[in-house]
């Protein structure tokens, strides 16, 4: 129940809810929970990965470009890129690590 859990603590949240929905030595698939406004600073990421917007819709920054992505949409995140993430409205997303 942990993107439940997620949506939950969402509620009365001041900074991004992440917990780990799975994890073994092939994938990790993590739950990001934002409310609008919310995001994460630019960062790079060592693993490849997608972010999948389950609920919500999200601008991801990269490069100085940036593409909405909204529910059920997704987006490969290249690895050792420099990239960012907002919220434009309430959002649950996965990352997909693996």
């Amino acid at each position: 129940m942990i993107v439940k859990e997620v949506k939950s603590e969402l509620k009365d949240a001041t900074a991004p809810i992440i917990k780990v929905l799975q994890k073994n030595e092939h994938v990790k698939v993590i739950v990001l929970g934002f409310k609008k406004g919310m995001g994460l600073k630019e960062h790079k990421t060592n693993a490849a990965t997608k972010l999948v917007v389950i609920e919500g819709s999200v601008n991801y920054i990269e490069g100085g470009a940036s593409v909405i992505i909204d529910s059920f949409e997704d987006m490969d995140i290249p690895v050792n890129t420099p990239h960012a993430v907002e919220a434009l409205e309430d959002s649950i997303c996965f990352l997909i690590q693996g």
